[in-house]
C-alpha cells in the first residue's frame, strides 16, 4: 500500500511537470527549431543523470544484452515521441496539444486489450468512444492559433510512440533501476535526435533568455526527473494504471496556458476537450 501511495505522489508530480512542459515547448519553439530544442533538452538531461547517480551511489552499467531494448525504447519514447510533440506544439496551441496527448491512457488501455488480452468492461469502451469523439471535435474546430491537420498528425505520432514506449519499458523496469533506464533511454534518444537537429541548422539563431530557461526546465525537470518518476510509477502500477495520471496533464496545460500564455479555446474545442478528458477518466476507472 505504501508503494502505491508513493506512486500516486509520483503521478501527480508527472502531471504537473509534463502539463507545464507544453507551455515551455511553446515558448522555446518560437526561437529554437523543434528537434534542436529536443537535442538540447536531452543533452542537459543526459549530463545531469550521471551526477544524480553519483550522488546516490548508483552505477549506470547495464549488460550488453539489454542495450538493444534500451536503444529501441529510447528512440521510440524519446526521439520519435518528441519529433511528434515538438513539431505538433509548434503548429497547435499548447492546450490543443495537451488534450490530444491526454488520450494516451485510452490508447494504452485498448493496446493492453489487443496485446495482453486484458478484459475490458462496457464502461471502458464507452469512455474510449467519448474521448475519441472529443478529440474529433477539437480537430474539426481549429483554434485561432493557426492550427493545422499536420499538427494533429504530429501529435498522433507522439501518442502512438508513447504507448509503444510504455510497453517496451515495462520489462526493463523489472531488471534495472529507474535511474539507469532513464539515463540510457535519454542517451539513445539524444543520439537519435541529432540528425534531425542538424537538418534544422539553417534555422539556428541565438536564443533569448526565456527560451534558454525553458529548455533547462525541460531538460532537468521534465526529462531527467520526469522520466525517472514515470518509470518508477510504471514499475509499481503497470502501463494502464500509470497512464491514469496522464489524465491530469491537459487540465494543467489548459489552465496554465489560459493564465500564462493567454490561450483561448473556442466553445466547441472546450466541449471537445471536456469530452476527451471525461472519456479518458471513464475508460480508465478501475473495474468494480
Amino acid at each position: 500500500m505504501q508503494r502505491r501511495h508513493l506512486a500516486a505522489l509520483y503521478g501527480l508530480a508527472i502531471a504537473l511537470l509534463w502539463g507545464l512542459s507544453f507551455l515551455s515547448i511553446k515558448v522555446a519553439v518560437r526561437e529554437v527549431p523543434p528537434m534542436t530544442m529536443a537535442a538540447a533538452r536531452f543533452l542537459i538531461a543526459a549530463a545531469a543523470l550521471p551526477l544524480l547517480a553519483g550522488l546516490r551511489g548508483k552505477r549506470l552499467r547495464v549488460p550488453l544484452r539489454d542495450l538493444p531494448l534500451l536503444a529501441v525504447s529510447g528512440l521510440v519514447g524519446v526521439t520519435l515521441y518528441f519529433l511528434g510533440e515538438n513539431n505538433g506544439v509548434a503548429l497547435l496551441s499548447a492546450s490543443e496539444s495537451s488534450i490530444i496527448v491526454g488520450t494516451i491512457p485510452v490508447v494504452t488501455v485498448l493496446a493492453e486489450r489487443a496485446i495482453l488480452g486484458t478484459r475490458l468492461g462496457a464502461r471502458t469502451y464507452i469512455g474510449a468512444v467519448l474521448s475519441l469523439l472529443g478529440v474529433a471535435l477539437i480537430v474539426g474546430q481549429p483554434g485561432a492559433s493557426g492550427s493545422s491537420i499536420k499538427g494533429y498528425l504530429y501529435m498522433a505520432l507522439a501518442t502512438a510512440a508513447w504507448v509503444v514506449y510504455a510497453f517496451l519499458t515495462r520489462p526493463l523496469a523489472q531488471r534495472h533501476s529507474q535511474l539507469t533506464i532513464t539515463f540510457w533511454q535519454i542517451l539513445f534518444g539524444l543520439l537519435g535526435s541529432l540528425p534531425f537537429a542538424l537538418a534544422e541548422a539553417p534555422r539556428w539563431q541565438t536564443p533569448g533568455l526565456a527560451s534558454v530557461l525553458n529548455i533547462v526546465f525541460l531538460g532537468l525537470l521534465c526529462s531527467a526527473l520526469g522520466y525517472w518518476l514515470y518509470i518508477a510509477t510504471l514499475e509499481i502500477l503497470g502501463p494502464g494504471r500509470a497512464s491514469l495520471y496522464l489524465n491530469l496533464i491537459p487540465v494543467v496545460s489548459v489552465v496554465a496556458a489560459y493564465f500564462l500564455l493567454g490561450e483561448r479555446l473556442g466553445p466547441a474545442q472546450l466541449a471537445g476537450g471536456g469530452a476527451a478528458i471525461a472519456g479518458v477518466y471513464l475508460a480508465t476507472l478501475p473495474e468494480g
